[in-house]
């Protein structure tokens, strides 16, 4: 992912009331969606209204079949979170052509220069192989973890760099290696991966997280930190600390996710809906977030008032998407969660909407909502 592109924020609040081709709707006040069915149209509209028979996702809805490798991860997530949750074999039809499409595309390979990117695609391939068992999918990420670790060393006291040959060392290139290294353990134990996992955390925790206020900052470029902040490594390091909870059964960790997090909805938000961060990369930010902040939700040991807290939270930003920032019927979704985006939108903001829509679905089936 090319980091360093600047994103357009959007400041102003739109406050567009209406509950058009909602699934199930009460008053303007309190919306009452059926999650589920919302779920189905918004991930069957995505896929069927961005695919490219090649074997990806376009880059728009409007014919731009610009290959971008690391969105396709998390237009993968999507499809395995609507297949884990329906079973449907509308989803499981993609995995193959996508499989074949993303490496052909990328030169024949799932190996990239932004080590950030190689991870978001691992994560994505590791969760396709535990919802089918197909064995590619597993060798493909175990491959490209080995890719992964030759990044790691100890200038700025270790961590991942953000691209070869380049110097910095980023929260986008250890969250999500901190992520899939601790899942790589829960799934294979293999002891090497669960050190892995914790010595990447203890790095990124030590150098880049704001343990007084739950800031996490984008990178250290030699020796200077550079405090960016962005909701998707919020979310990667709310989603390490809660893999580490997994392993280790220590509150602290949980602690340290719910800091990061509770920074993330008082102050990365427009009157309490997640910011607009643009765009192109930043279109996809929100939706990482959400992916992470929804498995700390999950968490049998989140304190009950905090898990209530953060219920209301997605709950408010799902029915604004939905009731004020959805296009329909053609359900698009755009990067300011109150606006709808017109007939056009970018895969990256589409994907984040998804997310979103999908992880109600989950915590409406596990009887969290």
């Amino acid at each position: 992912m090319k980091k360093f592109c600047f994103y357009v924020l959007m400041l102003s609040l739109f406050t567009t009331c209406g509950n058009d081709n909602n699934p199930v709707s009460g008053d303007d006040d309190e919306p009452k969606i059926d999650w589920t069915a919302a779920a189905d149209s918004s991930s069957k509209a995505f896929v069927t209204t961005f695919w490219n028979a090649v074997g990806y996702f376009n880059y728009n809805n409007s014919g731009n079949t610009e290959f971008g490798y690391w969105p396709q991860a998390h237009a993968l997530d999507v499809i395995t979170d609507a297949y884990i949750r329906t079973g449907d074999n509308f989803y499981k039809a993609y995995y193959d052509n996508w499989y074949n499409g993303v490496k052909m595309k990328n030169r024949n390979t799932f190996y990239n220069e932004y080590y950030d990117d190689m991870e978001w695609n691992a994560l994505a391939m590791l969760r396709a192989y535990k919802a089918t068992g197909d064995i590619k999918f597993k060798e493909a990420t175990l491959q490209v973890w080995e890719w992964i670790i030759e990044g790691w060393n100890m200038d700025a006291g270790g961590g991942i760099y953000w691209k070869r040959g380049d110097f910095t060392k980023n929260a986008c290139s250890n969250g999500p290696a901190c992520i899939l290294a601790a899942r790589l353990y829960q799934e294979f134990g293999n002891p090497d991966d669960k050190e892995w996992a914790t010595k990447i955390y203890g790095w990124e925790k030590t150098t880049l997280f704001n343990s007084n206020n739950g800031m996490v900052y984008d990178n250290i470029d030699n020796g200077v930190i550079n405090n960016w902040v962005f909701t998707y490594n919020q979310g990667t390091f709310v989603g390490s600390a809660v893999e580490l909870h997994k392993i280790f059964g220590e509150k602290a960790y949980l602690n340290d996710a719910v800091k990061a997090a509770d920074y993330t909805i008082s102050s990365l938000v427009d009157n309490s809906i997640l910011k607009s961060e643009g765009t192109g990369d930043g279109g996809l930010f929100k939706g990482i977030f959400i992916r992470y902040f929804t498995e700390l939700i999950q968490q049998d040991r989140l304190d009950a008032p905090v898990k209530k807290r953060y219920v209301q939270f997605i709950r408010q930003n799902a029915e604004t998407l939905w009731t004020q920032g959805t296009t329909k019927p053609a359900v698009l979704y755009g990067p300011n969660w109150r606006t709808k985006p017109g007939v056009t939108t970018g895969l990256t903001e589409q994907t984040s909407g998804c997310m979103l829509i999908e992880a109600m679905a989950l915590l409406k089936n596990k009887g969290i909502l």
